[in-house]
């Protein structure tokens, strides 16, 4: 501790920026944590991204929760659940900077 009262006040300026930082910086690291474990999902086996439906031809994006041609898909013309799942990506983001704006 300084004798001076503006040594002392800069110093609890540095404090308290030094805190604010570290508060921010660690709400950052937990919303990309949990968009990150959001992503990733549990990896339990339950927690289906795809099913094939050999019987009915179709495939299912549980992720879209939407249906597509098997043989389309098995083909590797993969453009139409690309640009779905590219949609609803876009939507997500846009309710989110919507709700936060």
């Amino acid at each position: 501790q300084e004798r001076s009262q503006l040594k002392n006040k800069e110093l609890a300026f540095q404090i308290l920026r030094n805190k604010l930082y570290e508060i921010e910086l660690e709400k950052q690291m937990s919303e990309v944590a949990g968009n990150r474990a959001a992503q990733i999902g549990s990896a339990a086996r339950s927690e289906k991204i795809r099913t094939y439906n050999w019987k009915d031809s179709r495939c299912t994006d549980h992720r879209l929760g939407e249906n597509f041609p098997l043989p389309q898909f098995l083909s590797g013309n993969l453009e139409p659940i690309v640009e779905k799942f590219i949609m609803k990506e876009q939507e997500a983001k846009l309710k989110e900077f919507a709700e936060s704006g």
